[in-house]
């Protein structure tokens, strides 16, 4: 019988006998685990895609425990379920910025990356502090870790180079990239000008 025709069930079997069938199962279930991860998760789209290939692995290695009297895509939603929850775990353990930042180091970091920028005054101080802690939650982990060190911790760059076991140029081009991409996401929020 031709692969694509197969119940679940009949392809679950197929594949523990030859795995180039479990090919067919991936095409069948892509689609429509991608947007329920992503629609779950709100990651993007390589984050998605890291996600869904941890789960057809794990898939894959698990086939000789799936029960054939469930259904299969219940079975891979949990999966995946349960995947994109580690990966969001994991994801909140490697952020670097607390949501109870100080305000007086918020304030601080505002001040040395608006540089030439300014606040537009109609936004209150909660409302700036908040967008801050918004900005920095957008960054990726290095870039939050790095500016944190530098601003909130006040370190210079050889002891956050001794920190992360990375040369000071190492740092300086993470410092200025971090800067750079704090501005765009600021600008993109109407924070600065």
């Amino acid at each position: 019988m031709n692969p694509e025709q197969q119940t679940d069930a009949e392809l679950v079997q197929s594949s523990l006998k030859n795995a180039d069938n479990f090919a067919y199962l991936v095409e069948r279930y892509e689609s429509r685990l991608t947007r329920y991860i992503r629609r779950f998760t709100g990651l993007d789209t390589p984050s998605v895609e890291d996600i869904l290939q941890e789960a057809f692995i794990k898939i894959y290695i698990n086939l000789n425990d799936f029960n054939t009297s469930l259904s299969f895509s219940s079975w891979a939603y949990r999966i995946v379920h349960n995947e994109a929850i580690n990966t969001i775990k994991k994801a909140k353990r490697k952020k670097t910025v607390p949501l109870e930042t100080d305000e007086a180091d918020v304030k601080n970091l505002i001040d040395i990356l608006k540089s030439d920028s300014d606040l537009p005054e109609e936004f209150s101080r909660k409302e700036r502090i908040k967008k801050i802690r918004d900005v920095l939650s957008m960054l990726s982990p290095k870039y939050q870790e790095i500016l944190v060190l530098r601003y909130l911790e006040d370190m210079d760059y050889k002891t956050i180079g001794d920190v992360l076991m990375m040369p000071i140029g190492t740092v300086g081009t993470l410092v200025n990239r971090a800067k750079k991409q704090f501005k765009t996401i600021a600008r993109k929020n109407n924070l600065i000008s």
